[in-house]
């Protein structure tokens, strides 16, 4: 009992603020559309989820709309894009951070988590300032005699921005799983014959496997449901996710499908989040 007590806090916390509005939710998607937006409480459809996949013609009748799917197909493939741009980049910025003394590694964790300091929205917006047509990256390369680039709204600026907003969290999992790897099994992989490209492939990277699969992980699904960036560096015009989830609930005034775009990303953000865990579950043997 009285560990159950100690618990009750917890369970309310995450009762109340997590698993109440996501019940909620999944309530609201299984209603009805009210005719000038809202629902029509106690009137039940799966309208929303088939609309998903479907529309309706005129007879009634079900067409195939893959309209939703290409938007969730895009969001998935810039999801994906800026994973790997962080990975690139978050890597060996968190390998060159574990192997610095341990005062100067301190410093490094403070210079990535620097840009948290700073809100989303004003980070986005000095994009803005770099990436648009007068801005100061076609200034430069008007300097230099070159023909300026359109990189403002586009899919381009969408990943830059994503990119740049999630990166810390790629670079501090990685950094984790580095620090902890005892330098002595490097130095055996040298003794042995292996050249750089061999230690790093064979002894450092699949030690620091965990921690870029949570680190892409930190990447990836914050992207899926990523708003601010696609709407001020993408213009609207390159419809995400999130994107689309804010529209029903504010112009469209859809709320049953608003929400069940929202639970269709939940599951496939479980999904993913259910293969890591068995990926890298750890049996009693490995923890002894």
């Amino acid at each position: 009992m009285k560990r159950v007590g100690l618990l009750l806090p917890a369970l309310f916390m995450i009762g109340f603020f997590m698993l109440l509005p996501l019940g909620l939710m999944a309530y609201v998607s299984f209603l009805e559309r009210g005719v000038n937006g809202g629902v029509v409480w106690g009137s039940y459809t799966a309208e929303a989820y088939i609309q998903f996949l479907f529309e309706r013609d005129l007879d009634d009748s079900l067409l195939l709309n893959t309209d939703y799917l290409q938007i969730f197909l895009r969001s998935f493939t810039l999801s994906c894009i800026t994973s790997l741009l962080a990975l690139l980049i978050g890597f060996p910025v968190a390998l060159y951070m574990a192997l610095q003394p341990k005062p100067y590694r301190n410093l490094l964790i403070f210079l990535v988590t620097v840009p948290f300091w700073t809100n989303l929205l004003v980070r986005n917006y000095a994009w803005i300032l770099l990436l648009r047509n007068n801005g100061l990256i076609n200034d430069l390369l008007q300097g230099l005699g070159l023909e300026p680039l359109r990189m403002l709204y586009t899919p381009f600026a969408i990943g830059v921005g994503l990119t740049y907003s999630y990166l810390p969290f790629m670079v501090l999992p990685i950094y984790a799983s580095l620090e902890k790897i005892d330098l002595r099994l490097v130095e055996a992989a040298f003794d042995l014959g292996a050249d750089r490209r061999r230690a790093l492939t064979r002894v450092i990277i699949p030690l620091a496997l965990p921690g870029i699969i949570a680190g892409t992980l930190l990447v990836f699904v914050p992207c899926l449901g990523a708003y601010v960036t696609p709407e001020l560096l993408g213009g609207g015009k390159s419809l995400m996710i999130g994107n689309l989830i804010q529209n029903q609930f504010g112009a469209a005034r859809n709320w049953p499908f608003g929400s069940a775009l929202a639970f269709v990303l939940l599951g496939i953000v479980l999904l993913a989040m259910m293969l890591y865990l068995l990926r890298f579950r750890r049996t009693p043997e490995e923890t002894t």
